[in-house]
Formats: C-alpha cells, structure tokens, sequence
C-alpha cells in the first residue's frame, strides 16, 4: 500500500511539472513578445513587423510543442541531422515553419531543401546552386537569407560585407528561380554590454538598403539579427526577425 502511494505521488508530481514547464514556455514567449511591442515602439515601428523565432535547437520535440500550443509559429534549427531526427515528432504541427539558421555544408543541400521551410544562412554561390537545384527537383521554392560576417570573426561563417562574390551571388539571383532572396542575417561580435552590437546592427542595416537599391529586381525586405540578450537594439536599428531561444526556453545543455 505505502508502495502504490509513494507511485501515485510520483506520477502527479511529474505531471504537475510537466505542466509548471510547459507554463514557463508560454509566459516566456508572452513576456519577449511585450519586450518587441516596447523595442518596436521606441523606434516608432510597428510590433508587426518584427517576427519572433524561437530558437529550438538542441531542444527536444516536446519543448516545440509547447512553444506551438503557446502560440509560437516560427522556429530556427541549427543542424540538419538534429532537426531531421526529431522532424517525425513534429509533423502534426501544420503551421509551424522551421527555418535553418546554422551552417549549411553543401553536400547536404538536398536533405535541407526537404526540411525546411527556409535556410537563413547561405554563404556562397556554390551553395545557392546546390540548394536551388534541389528545390527545383522537389517542385519548391526555397526563401533564404544572405549570411554576413559582420565582424569579420575568423571563427564565424558567412560573407564579407565587401565580399566580391555577395555581388556575383545577388547577381546569379534571377537565374536561382526556385529560391527567393529576401535578405540579410548576421550574428555580431558578442558583447555583454547590448548596445555594443548597435553598430554592427547598423552596419547591416545599411549594407541591405546599399544592396536594395544596386538591386531592385530583389525583395531584400528581411534583417535577421538580435538574440536573447541584444533583440531589442536589433529591433531598435531595424531588424525584422529577431531569433531567440534561451529566453524562451531556458539554458542549453550540449551533453
């Protein structure tokens, strides 16, 4: 009898945290949409215009879920592999776009192109190619973003704002008719201070308005900058998505 009590109590003690856990998603996408509505305001935008991605890599499908049942639509993956095994899991989400935010090797454009819905960090027009040729054989077409190296960090991918072939790349874009080239994505030098990314927010900033005009035949709407810790200076300096994930679901683990 003291067995099937204690057995009783376990299991409505995970149910409950569950539950607590689930709640914490839900009341953290509420409290960094506020956060936007303010940083949008400041900046005389509106809300709208900035999208909130919920950073789910590393994260299991069950925390996916909870951020959709919450209301969250948009969701960035960092790595084919990790996102196609948990891809079954999700399927049932019909409204969720999952958009891929880390490096892409070009030799798995093919699977890339049939998992997401978008790839946020093409970095070179052999990658352009290869991701174009594969949405062309599955009948798509595939949105992406330019990667820039901000900052210049050896230790990041991504072009040069100066790149040459950011030119040849934006130039080859009427020809990728099966992606849609919406704009650019950088992640800054980190600072603790926010506004230490401010500059590097602007510079990016520039860079899409300087490559909108060389390019008017393009739809270079999009800025994707800003994190957990620096969004609302992103915001402040013109992003257009802001991609956070340890605000909305809490410290990573990489064991």
């Amino acid at each position: 009898m003291p067995f099937l009590f204690v057995l009783r109590f376990l299991c409505c003690l995970r149910v409950l945290c569950v539950n607590l856990f689930f709640v914490s998603i839900a009341e953290n996408i509420s409290a960094i949409r506020e956060r936007i509505s303010s940083a949008a305001h400041r900046a005389g935008r509106n809300p709208d215009s900035v999208a909130l991605m919920a950073v789910s890599k590393t994260r299991p499908a069950e925390d996916i879920r909870a951020a959709y049942e919450a209301g969250q639509r948009l969701f960035g993956e960092n790595r084919v592999q990790e996102f196609a095994a948990k891809s079954g899991a999700l399927r049932d989400l019909s409204a969720a776009e999952f958009h891929l935010i880390g490096h892409l090797q070009s030799n798995k454009s093919a699977k890339a192109a049939e998992l997401f819905h978008a790839v946020d960090s093409l970095d070179s027009l052999k990658l352009a190619e290869r991701l174009n040729a594969a949405a062309q054989s599955l009948n798509v077409r595939l949105s992406v973003l330019i990667e820039i190296n901000i900052g210049g960090e050896a230790a990041k991918t991504g072009l040069a704002p100066d790149a040459a072939e950011l030119i040849d790349l934006l130039s080859a874009a009427p020809r990728l008719s099966s992606l849609d080239f919406r704009g650019l994505m950088t992640v800054p030098p980190f600072t603790d201070d926010p506004e230490g990314a401010r500059p590097y927010f602007r510079t990016l900033r520039e860079l899409r308005d300087r490559l909108a005009i060389q390019f008017p035949a393009l739809t270079l709407r999009e800025l994707s900058m800003g994190m957990s810790h620096d969004f609302e200076v992103a915001i402040e300096e013109g992003s257009t998505c802001v991609r956070v994930g340890t605000a909305i679901f809490g410290a990573r683990s990489y064991a």
